[in-house]
């Protein structure tokens, strides 16, 4: 298993199913695809989450959107299909495996022209960013998303929507941390420290929702935000 979180759903696992199964399913290659990555526990979006990433997406409208994390390129070859005219797609991903998987789906996907992929550490690559991004859709190492989070801010532009996905780590976020097994406390630590910093901001919307793992979506209501400000004392 290459996630085990991926099968430690945080609200029942028949309501998980009933969201998987009944809601609108995908079609053509890329159903296809997500069947396949399914099938093969490839770490990408559950199907709730992708329903709920069209209906956000779709209204919202995005005509600039960055993401980090690129994995096999299904998350952001979805993001495509509710661009505005003449609107792209900017991606991040570090494993050379990932990369080279993403670019053959983007190709057999017919989306490699709305699709910038950005090769290395995010860490490096946001700062030379200039945005601003309508949407940012940030799923990479979850250690990172508090590190990540200035430059995605600053990137974001005012009203704009950041979704961080897999938070709430199975559903063991808020167990002590030395009930936490040694391999995910670095990650259960950090997770935290992003709550601390934006779930009760003045200058930032947020909201947690029970999808997958986990999806917290941040908008930011002015230019420039302190994020010292929202951190608890």
């Amino acid at each position: 298993m290459r996630n085990r979180m991926m099968k430690m759903p945080v609200v029942k696992e028949e309501i998980v199913e009933f969201m998987r199964r009944k809601q609108k399913q995908l079609s053509g290659p890329l159903g296809d695809l997500q069947k396949q990555a399914t099938e093969a526990n490839v770490p990408i979006i559950p199907h709730e989450t992708v329903v709920f990433l069209q209906f956000l997406l779709g209204q919202l409208k995005p005509q600039y959107i960055l993401e980090i994390g690129t994995a096999i390129g299904f998350s952001a070859s979805l993001m495509t299909e509710y661009l505005e005219e003449a609107g792209h797609v900017t991606t991040i991903d570090r494993f050379d495996v990932m990369i080279e998987k993403a670019k053959k789906n983007f190709d057999s996907l017919g989306v490699s022209d709305k699709v910038t992929l950005l090769e290395g550490q995010a860490a490096d690559i946001l700062p030379n960013l200039t945005g601003p991004y309508d949407f940012i859709f940030m799923d990479s190492a979850k250690s990172k998303y508090i590190e990540f989070l200035p430059e995605c801010l600053r990137l974001l532009k005012v009203g704009g929507v950041l979704m961080i996905d897999d938070v709430l780590q199975g559903g063991t976020i808020l167990e002590p941390l030395e009930d936490i097994d040694r391999s995910q406390r670095a990650i259960h630590r950090k997770l935290n420290e992003l709550f601390d910093v934006v779930l009760t901001h003045a200058d930032l919307t947020t909201s947690l929702v029970p999808l997958g793992d986990g999806v917290l979506l941040i908008t930011k209501d002015k230019e420039l935000i302190d994020l010292d400000s929202g951190r608890s004392s």
